[in-house]
């Protein structure tokens, strides 16, 4: 099902950036890989949406309709994986899809046509700051790495919490300026340079400028970005020739956050926002670790230098919803790792070995942990693990062992609750 709605009286967004998707959509994706996968990822795997969101509790369980917007959809990532999840799940979902882009959104619809999941998505073409709130409201808003792109993102994060639910949430991307350290030299060389405006000549100028570029450059010399590399044509436009483009540091998240009537739950991966991920030395981080959590996320941006992208999970300001906590009647589960394979690697090495963009995270975890890991499958009750342990160890004891491997896996998004049923 497809629209085209535009008020003529509203202010548009760029046309050049409107320009740029029309020439480049982005990502680059052929709808014939959808036989072979699907692509997943952070904000919107649904699993981490009900944990950040809703508390752990899934809405849609009941069998009651949730209400889905995708802002900004571009060539269906986001789109794909929640269509295809809420299916997997029988769920009842209707999800909008807003984009700028015919060409953008022609790729989505032929992804979500290829998977045979028409029935649950309505296409719209046109601006989602002027068009969010006459399908809304919702009860989740998808919005990744469009926001920065607006000329106005204040606006445009205003228009999407003014279309939420009441009890509903959002997840977000914006950039992150530290670790996009090169990217915006690349675009001011561009504009210095008096570039063609858009199209291929600005790609093929841009194209020419990096390869030129002296191996002291900042942007040769960081690691951490690489669509130009990997995106083909259209990640190169997209990180380097980019005409509306803006990133953000953690305390500008917080503002822009705050300042559109929304609470940030929680960073994704929350333990690339602690200190202590960086720095062990009690001594140094001893004024940082006991105060509020936006100046250790602060601290912790600073320390990293690789966070290219914020993403992240918002839902209204008097909302006070919080992600689950371990007790007796929790139920854990695995997300983005191999449960059984992890038990085994824990039991071998005592820790547990992460990867965040390029910089490798070693915690240890308490020595019950390979028992409990081995025995949790999703259904079972933190309580009901306990009883599995034959001997059983002292309650209290295990409890503690639980909460502390809980929160390793937990800041890595590698585990997450629901209540029992």
């Amino acid at each position: 099902m497809s629209e085209i709605r535009k008020k003529p009286d509203a202010p548009q967004p760029s046309d050049k950036t409107r320009a740029q998707y029309e020439t480049f959509p982005y990502p680059a994706r052929d709808p014939k890989d959808e036989d072979k996968r699907l692509v997943v990822g952070s904000p919107g795997n649904w699993d981490e949406v009900v944990h950040f969101v809703f508390g752990g509790r899934d809405p849609s369980a009941d069998g009651k309709k949730i209400k889905v917007l995708v802002a900004g959809g571009g060539t269906g990532d986001a789109l794909v994986m929640l269509a295809q999840q809420a299916r997997d799940r029988k769920a009842k979902v209707e999800i909008v899809y807003i984009d700028l882009s015919e060409s953008s959104r022609k790729i989505a619809e032929a992804r979500i046509k290829r998977r045979n999941l028409e029935k649950s998505v309505k296409f719209v073409t046109g601006s989602f700051v002027d068009l969010a709130g006459q399908y809304g409201p919702f009860d989740y808003i998808d919005c990744c790495g469009v926001l920065h792109h607006l000329p106005d993102p204040d606006a445009g994060l205003k228009a999407l919490a003014d279309a939420l639910k009441p009890r509903g949430g959002m997840g977000l991307m914006v950039y992150g300026e530290l670790g996009r350290i090169g990217v915006y030299h690349m675009q001011e060389m561009m504009e210095r340079l008096s570039a063609e405006a858009g199209g291929r000549k600005r790609l093929n100028l841009g194209k020419a400028l990096f390869d030129s570029l002296p191996a002291t450059n900042w942007l040769k010399r960081n690691p951490f970005v690489n669509d130009h590399l990997q995106g083909g044509e259209p990640g190169f436009y997209d990180l380097l020739l980019h005409q509306q483009d803006r990133a953000y540091r953690v305390d500008e998240v917080f503002d822009f956050v705050e300042k559109a009537g929304l609470r940030l739950q929680q960073f994704i991966e929350p333990m690339r926002y602690d200190p202590t991920t960086y720095c062990s030395r009690h001594d140094v981080l001893d004024k940082a670790v006991h105060v509020p959590f936006r100046k250790r996320a602060a601290l912790a941006e600073l320390m990293a230098g690789n966070i290219t992208k914020h993403l992240f999970y918002v839902v209204k300001s008097d909302n006070k919803i919080k992600p689950p906590v371990p007790d007796r009647h929790a139920v854990p589960f695995f997300v983005r790792v191999d449960g059984a394979a992890l038990a085994r690697s824990v039991a071998k090495t005592g820790h547990i070995k992460i990867n965040f963009t390029g910089l490798s995270v070693t915690r240890s975890l308490p020595p019950a942990s390979p028992g409990i890991l081995s025995r949790i499958d999703g259904k079972r009750t933190v309580g009901q693990i306990y009883e599995l342990f034959d001997p059983s160890p002292d309650k209290y004891e295990f409890d503690a062992q639980f909460a502390v491997m809980y929160s390793v896996l937990n800041a890595a998004n590698l585990m997450y609750l629901h209540p029992s049923k």
